[in-house]
């Protein structure tokens, strides 16, 4: 019998979702969650082989609760159930390692497949998402390259072009001529095929590289 616990800040899709399932052999929900606090909760008492965690929920979302769960080493299965299919939702919760993804307008033969397959030990990625995925994760993988290209003295150049530095500025800052600071921005252009600062900024951002807060 695999346990599963609902987190859905919608009481009629934690009710929906139970009857569909539990009308299916092998399948019993063992607890609700409205938030993230109470699935943590929920989750430490009933100790489920399976969560299926709403992104959108107040107090605590689904990718933070995720988070939480990875660092305290919860290693339950985790299934993001969700309107969003946006990729980039989808890249977080795949870098805060859930098991699986999937809308929540697809059909529970869907729902039950991936419950399934998060059980035996595999990922289980909505369908319609994977070609946008696995092209984000090869672009992923160039920019990755491209940062590995940058020197340490680059890559403090950049964050504090980032941060809205000028080259007379990062001079002062880091004690070195302004020349060298020109020199050290001409091969962070080159390196990260940028071709001015704005975008250059944009890059470091994207590759968490500063606080933007």
């Amino acid at each position: 019998m695999v346990k599963i616990v609902i987190a859905d800040d919608h009481k009629m899709v934690r009710e929906g979702l139970k009857q569909l399932l539990e009308l299916e052999n092998g399948f019993c929900v063992v607890g609700e969650a409205s938030d993230g606090f109470e699935c943590l909760n929920i989750v430490n008492k009933k100790n489920p082989d399976v969560i299926l965690m709403d992104i959108n929920m107040p107090n605590l979302d689904g990718l933070q609760t995720l988070k939480i769960m990875r660092q305290q080493n919860m290693n339950h299965k985790v299934i993001m159930l969700t309107i969003h299919n946006d990729i980039d939702y989808l890249i977080k919760a795949i870098d805060y390692d859930c098991n699986g993804y999937v809308l929540k307008d697809s059909e529970i033969e869907v729902l039950k497949n991936a419950i399934t397959t998060v059980i035996d030990g595999e990922i289980f990625i909505e369908s319609s998402m994977t070609p946008t995925l696995n092209a984000s994760l090869a672009k992923r993988d160039v920019e990755i390259e491209k940062l590995e290209e940058l020197t340490s003295r680059e890559i403090e150049v950049l964050k504090m072009i980032t941060k809205g530095f000028l080259n007379k500025e990062i001079a002062s800052e880091l004690n070195i001529s302004e020349r060298t600071v020109k020199n050290h921005v001409s091969n962070i252009f080159k390196k990260i095929d940028v071709s001015d600062r704005t975008q250059a900024a944009v890059f470091a951002i994207k590759n968490n590289l500063v606080d933007i807060n």
